[in-house]
């Protein structure tokens, strides 16, 4: 009986050393999954850009159709088969979701359901810091071209929202400061960039790679809904200078 329970004490002790490793490999292994996810969001959003000269757009003026999906009413709950990139998103149209991310949702579901744990640059990707409008209600969207530097503008990113009790999905991934058409207002939307990975964060870049990054040390900017964006791991990484790697003009 002696024996018997060292050698359970033993097992016990081996288990307790190696649970952290099976956990980071199980990581590591989402990461690898949702890198694809990510690798085939900026992939579809380069195939809508050759097709129509320009990045799918963020949204429309009504907020009713996103890049992810679309409503029928402000109210309303996005169908994410309708988006500006269903049609280059495989047989469904939806996005993927991120798998590590489906387990963190407040309530298992959100008010922006459709985005799979991921965000799209509106600021200057799909969008413009003037926020303008096409004739259809669309926003103006950036054009292959004025992106100079593709390797180092962020296109998509692995985000979230941060509410009381924790996280929901969000479509977009905000750069460090507002920008209204002057350039980076020095004031701070909330974070939405979520370093869920072991602390890091997955970003689709325009020149279609992925890589992982570390959160800086930035103060977080205000959120209105009760959320803890800094408990919840959600931040910047790269320069504040020039909205840094979200803007295709930065010259950093």
């Amino acid at each position: 009986m002696v024996e018997l329970l060292v050698v359970v004490a033993v097992i016990g002790g081996l288990a307790a050393l190696l649970l952290p490793a099976f956990a980071g490999v199980k990581q590591r292994g989402l990461a690898v999954q949702s890198t694809q996810n990510l690798k085939s969001l900026v992939a579809a959003n380069l195939a809508y850009a050759a097709d129509q000269g320009f990045y799918a757009p963020a949204d429309d003026k009504w907020n009713n159709r996103r890049w992810h999906g679309a409503r029928t009413s402000a109210g309303g709950v996005f169908d994410p088969t309708k988006g500006f990139l269903a049609g280059y998103l495989g047989k469904n149209g939806a996005v993927m979701k991120c798998p590590l991310f489906a387990k963190m949702v407040v309530g298992g579901k959100s008010f922006e359901n459709g985005s799979g744990g991921y965000g799209y640059n509106a600021s200057y990707i799909g969008g413009t810091p003037t926020w303008g409008y096409n004739g259809d209600g669309t926003r103006v969207s950036a054009r292959p071209a004025q992106v100079g530097r593709p390797s180092r503008t962020v296109m998509f990113g692995t985000t979230a929202y941060a509410v009381e009790g924790g996280v929901e999905e969000y479509p977009f991934v905000e750069p460090p400061f507002w920008d209204f058409g002057s350039g980076p207002s020095g004031v701070r939307p909330s974070a939405s960039l979520h370093f869920r990975f072991q602390g890091k964060a997955l970003v689709g870049w325009c020149d279609g790679h992925v890589s992982q990054e570390e959160k800086g040390g930035k103060r977080e900017g205000e959120n209105p809904h009760g959320g803890n964006a800094e408990e919840e791991n959600l931040g910047w990484f790269g320069p504040d200078e020039g909205n840094g790697y979200w803007n295709p003009n930065w010259e950093g």
